[in-house]
């Protein structure tokens, strides 16, 4: 059961982010699908860690290009990447200290985020970026 498909509204038009972005959107479908199938904690702690240190590697990767071409909301973009990252880790610990199961809720607010985020903020650094060559 797939919860967010993948569709051309959310490309930003280079290659890898984009290729970046639909694997991020795999995870959280394998997240909801793992929760929905009622997995064990572990299984679901497991895959939001995999999430986080992909999310991380991406934004790393986003970050560096944005360096790189001088784009000036560096700061700002990089401070909701932050922001995912600590959410990610609060629920990581959250599940792993049987503080809170994994809910719809909290996947709920991780896809929009991510939704969002595509869709406003990377979209915004998208066209400077494409301008300054990055395919």
């Amino acid at each position: 059961m797939t919860m967010i498909a993948w569709n051309e509204h959310l490309s930003v038009n280079i290659t890898e982010i984009d290729n970046q972005h639909k694997k991020l959107l795999g995870m959280l479908n394998h997240l909801y699908e793992a929760m929905m199938a009622r997995k064990a904690g572990t299984a679901l702690t497991g895959i939001v860690e995999e999430m986080k240190e992909y999310a991380a590697s991406h934004f790393a990767l986003e970050e560096k290009h944005m360096r790189v071409h001088a784009y000036p909301e560096l700061v700002r973009h990089k401070a909701e990447h932050d922001m995912f990252v600590d959410k990610a880790r609060q629920v990581e610990e959250d599940i792993a200290s049987g503080k809170c199961a994994m809910s719809v809720d909290v996947i709920a607010f991780l896809s929009h985020w991510l939704i969002e985020h595509i869709k406003v903020t990377d979209k915004a650094y998208a066209p400077y970026l494409i301008e300054r060559g990055v395919k």
